[in-house]
């Protein structure tokens, strides 16, 4: 039997190779979650109807977003698992190019479609226009985002992960200097209130997709006979990722239509808690994509022992950043509000939640380092049954419930989606387990 001494030796080892590979990456989430950050932050100092604005076409424009992202995060780890088994897989980059603007094409349809029937939603008069306005542009950032996203996945299954995360940082500026620019109509430029928040946002999809695309051109030099192969190896692990997106991201933007139907101040006290529960995210995350890269190489060698290593290390790591995010929650959560709104209405508002944030952190934590490890195994339809489940059948009515019948809006609707995520926790844990299991009695 292993001493402590010998195990804490051992996980420190693989602990170290997630964090080495999950810095870069985290950098990448953090900035382009600080793109939306910058977003609400200068919506916030426009007006609080700017920021309510955003908050409902963000919720709906994302939820689709995220979604054809989960269509790209399968390139990874069939990429990963592919050099592990001693594969060619540089010359299947023309492929992943078409694959992403194939995708990109039909969310951009389906998002104008969407756009044609949110008056459908009930929302508030002085929202609807707004909202609107904002996805009819947002819309044609589809094809340089998921273009980005698309190659960013393909060179961090080589691990190259230092380049597309530098171009993320660029944008955070880029995107911060065409906001204020095109809002308040500085520098020469007309105030465009929301307007200037969707062109802003589709400018800056586009030129990180493009600057992404040039420094990948050497990869041109080969094609594969595998292209028809591996884009139906992407889609059969792609789609469970890109439904479970799907449906967790619907629990959150749902919730942020339905407060919308109440008032744009809890709308806006909704989007600050959101992005700041998103911020946090970033860092597991980061470890989650760093565990499917892992895992997907030793999987792809038939190395069961580092796929149980690298699924563990991963989630003492992330238990040990939610823990530390608690603390900051718990004694500065008046400071975090007002770092995104100056108005004391909407901090009241959402200054409750915070206690419930502390509640799903952990288990949120715990399900993404889980759902990391399933990516790697390409064992995703388990993934998309559990969000289906949490947040469709658990969180959603549970939040309508306290906020519909009993008037707990806030705060019932973020108690609702502290239970889906504990849920989320506990059966993506479980099939991680069996999964593992599995695998070792067939080896």
């Amino acid at each position: 039997m292993e001493t402590f001494s010998a195990k804490f030796n051992i996980y420190k080892n693989y602990t170290k190779d997630l964090i080495t590979l999950s810095i870069p990456i985290m950098a990448g989430n953090l900035a382009n979650m600080l793109i939306n950050v910058g977003d609400v932050i200068v919506a916030g100092r426009h007006s609080t109807l700017t920021l309510g604005a955003i908050s409902v076409a963000s919720a709906i424009f994302m939820t689709f977003m995220i979604a054809a992202v989960g269509l790209m995060a399968s390139i990874s780890p069939v990429v990963s698992n592919l050099r592990g088994e001693r594969k060619t897989t540089k010359n299947l980059f023309r492929a992943t190019v078409k694959y992403s603007l194939i995708i990109g094409l039909l969310f951009f349809l389906l998002v104008l479609l969407i756009t044609q029937h949110i008056d459908k939603v009930g929302l508030t008069p002085d929202l609807y226009p707004l909202v609107v306005e904002y996805l009819k542009i947002s819309s044609w950032g589809m094809f340089g985002g998921l273009l980005f996203i698309a190659l960013k996945e393909f060179l961090q299954a080589y691990e190259i992960v230092v380049f597309p995360n530098i171009v993320t940082v660029v944008q955070i500026f880029l995107n911060l200097f065409l906001n204020v620019a095109l809002v308040f109509g500085m520098w020469g430029f007309p105030e465009l209130g929301v307007k200037g928040l969707a062109i802003a946002s589709v400018a800056v999809r586009t030129m990180g997709g493009l600057a992404v695309f040039f420094y990948c051109l050497p990869f041109l030099k080969g094609r594969s006979k595998r292209v028809k192969t591996y884009i139906k190896e992407l889609l059969k692990t792609g789609w469970p990722i890109s439904f479970a997106l799907f449906f967790e991201f619907l629990g959150f933007n749902i919730t942020a239509v339905l407060v919308g139907k109440f008032s744009a101040m809890l709308a806006a006290a909704h989007n600050i808690i959101i992005t700041m529960t998103s911020v946090t995210y970033m860092f597991p995350m980061s470890i989650s994509n760093a565990i499917a890269i892992k895992v997907g190489f030793a999987n792809g060698e038939g190395n069961i022992l580092n796929v149980k290593r690298y699924s563990l290390a991963g989630i003492y790591l992330t238990l040990l950043f939610m823990g530390a995010t608690a603390l900051l929650y718990y004694f500065l959560p008046e400071f975090l509000l007002s770092l995104f709104s100056n108005d004391n209405t909407v901090i009241s508002a959402a200054l409750p939640v915070m206690n419930i944030v502390l509640c799903f952190l952990f288990f949120d934590g715990i399900q993404c380092a889980c759902v990391g490890s399933l990516k790697g195994l390409k064992d995703t339809k388990p993934i998309m049954i559990t969000m289906a489940i949490a947040y469709l059948m658990i969180g959603i009515p549970i939040g309508c419930l306290l906020a519909f019948r009993y008037n707990i809006v806030l705060v019932g609707f973020w108690t609702g989606l502290a239970f889906a995520l504990f849920v989320a926790c506990i059966i993506s844990s479980s099939i991680l387990i069996r999964k593992i299991k599995k695998i070792q009695k067939a080896k």
